[in-house]
């Protein structure tokens, strides 16, 4: 045999005896999917390498309105572990979510293990529990404790990995409380072009004007009589910012601005969806990070 050939089949050949082993542990880690991307986030850093995690929400996406394909569905059937927000938010791929806990894929409803609170005015249960840094501390803790119980799963891996996101979210909820304190409490007035933030304003003693879009749904549309009760709010409260969803478009939040009259700007924040990297939110922690700055920057000008 040519000396060189030989050499080369020397150097090949243990790589290639290696392909299959690593093909296999990548397939022997449990998989697990998640519906929307902010919960998607949490997961992915708690079970880090000791499992595998789908996304099915992209991100800029309206979990509301999301939907899936065939492909991602048939992922959802096989999941060793489903996590979803279980309050409603993920009205695209519900039936999805409630046939496959039918059918016995094990499960996990964030949501409803968080203290939920009620949309404003309304019994139904508001799933966006995640403007409030300590709800989502306990969701990172009800996630970290499923992981645990999952069958196979490196638990060393997932409890190191727990440990310091917990950490990383008392950092946040501590800097967002020293944040909000510079906000004199007068200026703590919100007006959104949806109701997101209802969490937020109980844990940091915000009042919420109101939201352009009423009730808990994202796609409804105000009358002309809403946006003129809400223009009043606006004028009557002197708040100077109105916060609208930068992955909706900001239309009717400047209509509203024009029509209260006053020098009122519109602020784009990262509410329901996350980011791809680079676009400022391609993480919760740094969602929540920019939104802090955003508001307080905007309710502390003029």
């Amino acid at each position: 045999m040519n000396p060189t050939l030989r050499t080369a089949l020397a150097v090949l050949f243990p790589l290639l005896l290696l392909l299959p082993g690593c093909s296999g542990a990548q397939s022997d880690r449990i998989e697990i999917v998640v519906t929307t991307n902010i919960l998607g986030d949490m997961t992915r850093v708690l079970a880090g390498d000791a499992a595998n995690v789908t996304v099915l929400m992209p991100p800029g996406a309206d979990p509301h309105q999301f939907a899936i394909s065939a492909q991602q569905a048939a992922r959802i059937d096989r999941a060793g572990l489903l996590v979803h927000n279980g309050l409603g938010l993920e009205e695209g791929v519900q039936r999805h979510v409630t046939a496959a806990e039918d059918a016995g894929v094990p499960a996990l409803s964030v949501g409803e293990l968080v203290g939920p609170l009620p949309y404003r005015d309304s019994d139904r249960p508001d799933p966006h529990f995640w403007t409030d840094p300590a709800r989502a501390r306990r969701a990172a803790e009800s996630i970290g404790a499923r992981l645990l119980e999952l069958p196979g799963i490196d638990t060393a891996v997932v409890r190191a990995n727990t440990e310091r996101y917990l950490a990383e979210l008392d950092a946040l909820d501590a800097w967002m409380t020293e944040r909000f304190a510079a906000l004199a409490t007068e200026r703590r007035r919100l007006v959104t072009n949806h109701h997101v933030f209802g969490y937020l304003a109980q844990r940091f003693g915000f009042e919420v004007i109101g939201a352009i879009v009423p009730g808990g749904a994202a796609l409804a549309s105000p009358s002309a009589s809403d946006l003129a009760e809400l223009a009043g709010a606006v004028r009557a409260a002197g708040v100077p910012a109105i916060f609208a969803d930068s992955s909706q478009p900001d239309r009717l939040a400047r209509v509203l601005a024009e029509q209260a009259g006053v020098n009122v700007k519109v602020i784009a924040l990262h509410t329901e969806s996350l980011t791809a990297p680079g676009g400022g939110a391609a993480t919760y922690l740094e969602m929540m990070r920019a939104n802090t700055e955003s508001i307080v920057t905007g309710l502390g000008s003029r």
